[in-house]
C-alpha cells in the first residue's frame, strides 16, 4: 500500500481492520490488546511508516520551541487578525510558529495535526471553526490525546465542543442575537442570510443566534430565506446572485453575512444589480475585520476582538493546564452600526 505524504493513526487503523481506540492502545502503549489485534495494527503501521507518539519520544531530548497553528484559509482578514495575535504571544515567549491552511477540509486538518504531532512541536493551536461531524471528532481526538499524555499543548479558538482542549470562545450566538436585534430596531421584518456551510459550529452558532432573536420578535426566518455558500468574498457574492434570481416573495428589506468576507462579496453583487445600499436594502456582516470600516458604504457588524482571541489562545497554550478538565475562555462581540444599514422604504 502506498503511504500518503504524511500517515495518521486513522489510517493504521482502517488498514488492521480495527478501531480508533484500538489502534492507539497498541501504538501508545496506553492498555493491553489481544495479541492478533496488537500484531495486525504493529504490521499496519509499519507498512504505512507510521511514527508512534514522537512528541513524547523527543521531551526526553530536549525542548522544542515550535508551535503548530493550523486555521481554514489563511488569505481571510479574520484569520490574518487571529494569527497576528497568537504570532505576538508566540514572539515573546521565544517560539516559532508554523501556519497550515485546511480549505475547511476536516481530513486535511487531521493530517496536519498528526504531522504536527510527528515533529514534536511544543503545541497546536486551532483557530477555525470546529465540524460537526462526529467521523472528524474521533480521528481529531485520537490524534491529540495521545499528543497530550505525551506533553504537547492544545488549544482552539470557536466552539469545539466534541474535544476536550482549551478553548477561547468569541460570543457568536450573543453577538448575532444583539445584531439582530438592533435590525428589527431599526423596522425591518424581512430577512436574508448568507450562510457559510452549515457542518460549521460558528456558522451554526450564529445562524442560531440570529433567528432566535428574529423570532422572539415574531419574524419568522424561513428555509428559503437562507442562502448557504462558501465562507468567501465569491461566496457571497454567488449567494447573493442566487438570492435575487430565484425568489418568487419580495426581497427582503436587509440581508445578514455571517461573516465580514461573504458581506463584501454581496455589496458587488447588488451594486451590479443596480440596488443602493441601505437605499434599497440594508447588508450587515460579522467580525468587523479591518477593511470594512473603509467600505462605500461602511459595513455594519459585529465587532470581535479578534487579536485578543489569538492572543488568549496563544496564552492558555504556554501556560499549560493544571487539571483534568478543559479550560474555556469567553469574550463577546459588540454590534457596530455603520452607514450599510438603514431605515427600510415604507
Amino acid at each position: 500500500m502506498k503511504a500518503r505524504p504524511h500517515v495518521t493513526l486513522e489510517d493504521v487503523a482502517r488498514s488492521a481492520n480495527v478501531s480508533l481506540a484500538t489502534a492507539s492502545r497498541v501504538l501508545n502503549g496506553t492498555a493491553s490488546v489481544r495479541a492478533d489485534l496488537r500484531e495486525r495494527v504493529s504490521a499496519a503501521a509499519a507498512e504505512l511508516a507510521y511514527a508512534p507518539n514522537a512528541h513524547a519520544q523527543a521531551l526526553a531530548g530536549g525542548t522544542h520551541r515550535t508551535v503548530g497553528v493550523i486555521c481554514h484559509d489563511v488569505s481571510d482578514p479574520y484569520f490574518a487578525a487571529i494569527a497576528g495575535g497568537v504570532m505576538r504571544v508566540a514572539t515573546d515567549n521565544g517560539l516559532l510558529v508554523m501556519l497550515a491552511g485546511t480549505f475547511r477540509d476536516p481530513d486535511r486538518e487531521v493530517a496536519y495535526v498528526s504531522t504536527l504531532r510527528a515533529q514534536r512541536a511544543a503545541a497546536i493551536l486551532l483557530i477555525g471553526s470546529a465540524f460537526e461531524d462526529r467521523a472528524w471528532e474521533r480521528a481529531m481526538a485520537a490524534e491529540l490525546e495521545p499528543y497530550r499524555r505525551g506533553g504537547g499543548q492544545v488549544a482552539a479558538v470557536s466552539r469545539h465542543r466534541g474535544l476536550k482542549i482549551d478553548t477561547v470562545q468569541p460570543d457568536n450566538k450573543g453577538g448575532a442575537a444583539a445584531l439582530a436585534k438592533e435590525l428589527v430596531g431599526l423596522g425591518h421584518k424581512r430577512f436574508a442570510v448568507l450562510a457559510g456551510p452549515r457542518r460549521l459550529s460558528t456558522v451554526i452558532d450564529r445562524l442560531a443566534g440570529f433567528s432566535g432573536e428574529l423570532a422572539a420578535h415574531g419574524i419568522e426566518l424561513r428555509e428559503e430565506d437562507v442562502v448557504e455558500a462558501a465562507f468567501s468574498r465569491d461566496g457571497g457574492y454567488e449567494a447573493t446572485k442566487r438570492l435575487l434570481t430565484g425568489r418568487k416573495r419580495k426581497l427582503p428589506t436587509c440581508l445578514f453575512a455571517v461573516t465580514d468576507v461573504m458581506a463584501i462579496g454581496a455589496l458587488t453583487a447588488l451594486r451590479e444589480e443596480g440596488l443602493s445600499v441601505p437605499g434599497d436594502i440594508s447588508v450587515a456582516g460579522f467580525d468587523d475585520i479591518p477593511v470594512v470600516r473603509d467600505l462605500a458604504p461602511a459595513l455594519t457588524t459585529v465587532r470581535l476582538p479578534l487579536e485578543e482571541l489569538g492572543e488568549r489562545a496563544m496564552d492558555l497554550a504556554i501556560k499549560g493546564s493544571a487539571g483534568t478538565r478543559p479550560r474555556t475562555v469567553r469574550l463577546s462581540g459588540e454590534v457596530v452600526l455603520r452607514e450599510s444599514t438603514g431605515r427600510p422604504k415604507r
